[in-house]
């Protein structure tokens, strides 16, 4: 397998570009108490179905068996007052509510209240004629002192507001964070929403972030205020329809500019597709993308479970098979297999295997992309230890080499890469193959394992996913564009090269002939060495080179 060393003096230099964490967090709605809500702030008391009888045992099965670790909970204000416009929150109707919240804390999970009123009570805009700023300001006061104590509530103030004046809006929201702040929860996250229903494509155009990234807590601070982001993928982002039209790459792609520049975080506290095929390809692409910004988005919750039967058409709800939950394709897919860290046996020293972490990226849609999820284990006398690979960084470690005279090398096998034909994922293959010496394939055993590399920083180049290139494989020459062209030398100790996988090409201009077959290895094809100590300052130029050119 692929093997490379990092000197800790420049993994230090590299991390910066290279290095970038998934989501904090990853959840799902457990549906029910807003059931009945309308857009014009509408909530019949005797419509909502809080998920008593199904959610706790789906939040143990999302938190418990999938890793989840949010959850967020719907219900509307005039539950909560029991119908009593501007009345203190009702005892007993907090107290069914409160079952839940309850029951997420339990799991360990951070437990989200949602408001689910549109910015609305019965039709009129909160502070904008309907019911007044001070009103609003004390139900989440109320509210938040329930749970003033618990560092996992996150407070969302309300569920897609629309149709108002942002700036009044601003003004709204600014008071109920100062009456959460001054209610004791001083530290637990407030997401602020923006109108438009709080969509993704606009918050940055409706001028919606701009005002709610001008409030403050009472101490001026901005800690743990975050922007609210929603966004479905069908033709008019209501979620109501089976076909995904978009992957909303462009929309986030703004917010996350956005708030890179204003040095602020965001969370997506709703989004949601149907298990159309349209959409295993762009809410896998859509939530690839939100993972990969984890820098500034801090998390994810995918709508729905909870009262929602497996039928409905934005379903996340596991079904029961055997006696336990099972997900879905689409939670699979799109949800977990965004995020997911999974254990993968790979080759170890000795014939052992060495159980490692990679986090998996790659729905599995076609057979030149399988699921990263599983890989065949082989008996190897050469490979090496262990590996580490995500969406965004690919850290392969090893035994330490002798040094200086090597910082990076590739044993036992060459990777081969590859750009997608549509230009949307760069995935890598290694296939490790045990030759027992003898050269011939036919004596090989084989494992193979692909990978999301997209935005991989490796010491010979780097590429973004639209550009992604391939080692030079056949040649041993570094890629164009590379800054160490020159400095590398080859390896000549190096077996067989690895067979290519099936479906997958080398990118233009890398001098790798696509190839089904083994073949000897090129000079220099199958390590790559740094020479001695006289060039170790000419390598820091070169990752200085490397990094410019990202």
């Amino acid at each position: 397998m692929l093997t490379m060393f990092f000197p800790t003096l420049l993994t230090f230099a590299l991390a910066p570009a290279a290095l970038a964490a998934k989501l904090e967090f990853l959840g799902v709605a457990i549906a029910g108490g807003e059931f009945g809500c309308e857009i014009d702030g509408t909530c019949p008391l005797g419509s909502a179905q809080l998920a008593f009888n199904d959610g706790p045992a789906q939040m143990n099965h999302f938190v418990k068996e999938d890793g989840m670790n949010v959850l967020r909970i719907p219900t509307s204000w005039q539950f909560l007052v029991n119908n009593q416009l501007g009345g203190d929150i009702d005892s007993s109707q907090l107290g069914q509510y409160d079952q839940l919240v309850q029951a997420c804390l339990d799991t360990g999970a951070h437990c989200m209240i949602d408001v689910h009123n549109f910015a609305r009570w019965d039709g009129e805009i909160i502070g904008q004629g309907g019911p007044t700023d001070e009103q609003f300001a004390s139900f989440w006061g109320q509210l938040a002192g329930n749970y003033a104590a618990n560092e996992k509530i996150i407070f969302e103030l309300m569920n897609e507001p629309h149709d108002l004046d942002v700036g009044k809006w601003a003004d709204t929201c600014q008071k109920a964070v100062t009456a959460i702040r001054e209610a004791g929860a001083t530290s637990q996250m407030i997401l602020l929403p923006g109108t438009d229903f709080d969509s993704a494509a606009s918050l940055v155009s409706s001028g919606s972030a701009d005002a709610l990234m001008a409030i403050t807590n009472p101490d001026k601070t901005t800690d743990n205020l975050l922007l609210d982001i929603h966004k479905y993928l069908d033709e008019d982002n209501s979620g109501t329809h089976a076909e995904c039209t978009t992957d909303n790459l462009e929309a986030f792609t703004a917010v996350a500019e956005y708030l890179r520049k204003k040095g602020r975080k965001g969370f997506v506290s709703e989004t949601g597709a149907s298990s159309d095929a349209t959409c295993l390809t762009a809410f896998c692409a859509q939530n690839e993308f939100i993972n990969k910004n984890s820098d500034v988005f801090a998390g994810l919750v995918a709508w729905s479970a909870g009262s929602f039967d497996t039928s409905y058409i934005l379903s996340l709800t596991p079904s029961n098979e055997n006696g336990g939950l099972v997900d879905n394709e689409l939670a699979k897919q799109c949800v977990l297999g965004q995020w997911k860290d999974v254990d993968v046996e790979v080759p170890s020293s000795g014939g052992a295997t060495t159980t490692v972490k990679h986090t998996s990226y790659l729905p599995s849609t076609s057979t030149a992309t399988a699921s990263a999820t599983s890989t065949e284990t082989v008996t190897s006398p050469t490979a090496s230890s262990a590996a580490t690979a995500s969406s965004t960084t690919l850290l392969i470690t090893t035994s330490l080499l002798s040094m200086p005279t090597a910082i990076v090398t590739a044993s036992f096998s060459m990777p081969t890469f590859s750009a997608s034909k549509n230009g949307t994922a760069s995935t890598f293959t290694f296939v490790t193959s045990a030759s027992a010496g003898s050269g011939s394939s036919s004596a090989a055993t084989s494992s193979k394992l692909n990978i999301n590399t997209s935005n991989v920083l490796i010491l010979t180049d780097v590429y973004p996913s639209s550009t992604m290139s391939t080692l030079a494989i056949a040649t041993g020459t570094p890629p164009p564009r590379s800054a160490l062209d020159g400095l590398l030398t080859a390896d000549p100790e190096m077996p067989v090269l690895p067979t290519q996988t099936a479906g997958l090409e080398p990118a233009e201009g890398s001098g790798a002939p696509a190839s089904t077959t083994s073949r000897p290895a090129a000079a220099g094809a199958g390590a790559v060495a740094v020479g001695g100590l006289a060039l170790w300052g000419t390598v820091g130029v070169a990752v200085v080179a490397l990094l410019v050119g990202i």
